[in-house]
């Protein structure tokens, strides 16, 4: 089943876990924030979590603003994903912001990507043709599809697991972004 199948189908709590995957695998682009700062909205996703609206307010306190002009493409679409998350989980809202976050998650990994990324656009990507996809764009979107066949297949007991699927793109995205540093250095 393609990515955007997978997407179509997610229940809400599918759908917020995908988004805010998708995030928190970004974070290294949003500045001094803790890596951990995502927690207590995954923590919300969870039977009898916290309030997802108080999570939220505390995760976006806790990266700092970025600069008016300066500042990268890739942290920008990092940003846009973090102001985009819906204050109020409604299923129409969540899976909006969701099918959002895939495509920047993937339009990240593009950019930070030494190789080339093929022809193919990530909307393409996406729906499953993945002819000379580049090796960061590709573990991207397989993380995407496990993130929420876990959920799908475990509902809240995937949770920890995507979770952790999450954590380990973190470390990579954070090498991609330290890489691409020492390049430009």
């Amino acid at each position: 089943m393609s990515l955007v199948e997978l997407i179509a189908q997610a229940d809400e709590r599918g759908l917020a876990a995908s988004g805010l995957a998708c995030l928190d695998r970004c974070v290294p682009l949003l500045g001094a924030g803790d890596d951990e700062a995502l927690r207590p909205l995954w923590g919300s996703l969870a039977e009898g979590g916290p309030e997802w609206g108080e999570c939220l307010a505390q995760a976006r306190a806790a990266f700092p603003a970025g600069p008016d002009d300066g500042e990268d493409e890739a942290s920008v679409l990092a940003r846009r994903m973090l102001a985009a998350v819906p204050g109020t989980p409604s299923a129409s809202a969540l899976r909006e912001w969701a099918d959002a976050c895939s495509v920047g998650a993937l339009q990240i990994h593009r950019m930070l990507d030494t190789m080339e990324d093929g022809a193919g656009s990530v909307r393409s990507r996406r729906e499953g043709r993945t002819d000379g996809m580049s090796p960061l764009v590709a573990a991207e979107l397989r993380r995407q599809v496990r993130i929420l066949e876990l959920l799908a297949g475990r509902g809240a007991g995937g949770l920890r697991q995507a979770l952790d699927v999450s954590t380990e793109g973190r470390r990579i995205l954070r090498a991609a972004v330290s890489r691409r540093a020492r390049g430009r250095g």
